[in-house]
């Protein structure tokens, strides 16, 4: 068994895109010297034996030049050296020379497939040459396998990068969460704020990359969620009030705002400003939704079936507003207009058990007893299949205070 250390010759933690300042971690890798290596000749064990102490002595000596020459010289006798590959992949990284450190650390990862820092520095490297969904492929399996419990450093640097990635994919609510949750523990860089407040106003940009005369209203954005994520929901509550004043035309502050409001239970105020999203934003998809989604939940369904059939006429196939729409429709009672939107809404995620689980009412309430069985038969497999797997349920309908709706099981 191998251990070894990698550590940045700077120990400044800055979060922004160029992140190799923050390889101070330890790693154990479990290397194996490949049996056939044990048949060389004895001048060429001594030869490689030789490169390696001569590269590990560079490498502590920060001459990384002429270390990467060595490791290089070392790999080329032994390919399945994974703890060369490893070094060679972050001083590489060290460099700025990603695309080079891509292929090391590939095979560091192929060699050593259960390492989860082998995963999260190949996800890395893809981030900073822009392979967006390799990278978020890649930084997923490497938290799945877990990273080193003393090295936080590691963990944040994975997660915030992830994060990034979501954002420019366009999932605003799950990168807030995960730049909120690293605000919470503590961190506040100029780069996480920014990082942030993209996320709550729905800006799919870098930090670095923000158009310049938005910047201002990005940040502040980022520093009201900041004090959410923190705790602090009387200042929070006042600086969104004081942004919505400030920048009165700006899309997706006041729908910010009516989430907070959620988030404290505050129902009416956030459909208030739901509402003043919506005046601001004409097509706000997501604004109409909390508000149908806050009446499905308060038992006003009448009141909220205009917001959704609203996203219906505005985007016609989508599966959220259906889900919403035949929810709305089954408690009012218009069970054949219920279950012809929850039908729309299986049609694009066929994995999703709450949906045959409305289906199965839906169903029952028809007399359709036999479609009944069937869906809530489906129901069951698929939320017993939820149950048991070790990873996250995979994304699909986007909740809104739905998770805990009578009769339907949390999800894990």
């Amino acid at each position: 068994m191998d251990v070894f250390v990698v550590c940045s010759p700077q120990g400044e933690h800055v979060w922004r895109r160029r992140l190799s300042k923050w390889l101070i971690f330890s790693l154990v890798f479990l290397c194996c010297l490949p049996t056939h290596a044990q048949r060389r000749r004895p001048e060429a064990v001594q030869d490689f034996d030789g490169l390696m102490k001569a590269a590990a002595e560079a490498r502590d000596s920060n001459r990384i030049d002429e270390a990467i020459a060595l490791y290089r010289k070392g790999l080329a006798q032994r390919p399945k050296w994974s703890e060369g590959w490893w070094y060679l992949g972050t001083l590489l990284y060290d460099r700025d020379a990603y695309g080079e450190a891509i292929s090391a650390f590939e095979q560091a990862a192929t060699l050593q497939p259960k390492t989860g820092a082998a995963w999260a520095m190949l996800g890395l490297c893809e981030f900073q040459v822009g392979h967006y969904d390799k990278a978020l492929e890649h930084l997923e399996v490497s938290r799945h396998l877990g990273l080193p419990a003393d090295n936080k450093e590691l963990s944040r640097v994975v997660r915030y990068n992830e994060a990034l990635v979501l954002l420019l994919k366009g999932d605003y609510e799950t990168a807030q969460t995960t730049f909120g949750a690293l605000c919470y523990e503590g961190l506040n860089t100029k780069a996480l704020i920014l990082a942030l407040g993209s996320a709550t106003l729905q800006i799919p940009s870098l930090p670095d990359k923000i158009d310049p005369p938005v910047r201002e209203v990005v940040n502040r954005a980022g520093e009201v969620a900041r004090l959410a994520a923190t705790k602090k929901i009387v200042d929070a509550k006042s600086e969104y009030q004081r942004l919505m004043a400030d920048y009165p035309t700006t899309h997706n502050i006041a729908y910010a705002y009516g989430r907070f409001l959620l988030n404290q239970r505050d129902d009416d105020g956030a459909v208030d400003a739901f509402k003043r999203e919506i005046e601001i934003s004409p097509n706000h998809k997501m604004a109409r939704l909390q508000i149908a989604g806050v009446k499905l939940r308060n038992k006003e369904a009448k009141d909220g079936i205009p917001f959704a059939e609203d996203v219906l006429k505005l985007y016609p196939n989508d599966p959220l507003a259906a889900y919403i729409l035949g929810r709305l429709l089954l408690d009012i009672g218009e069970i054949d207009r219920a279950i012809k939107s929850l039908e729309l809404a299986r049609s694009f995620y066929p994995d999703e058990p709450k949906i045959y689980y409305q289906l199965g009412r839906a169903y029952t309430r028809a007399n359709r007893k036999d479609d009944a069985d069937k869906a809530l038969a489906v129901f069951t497999r698929l939320r017993k299949a939820v149950l048991e797997s070790d990873q996250s349920p995979a994304r699909s309908v986007e909740s809104i205070q739905d998770d805990n709706t009578e009769g339907l099981p949390p999800r894990p």
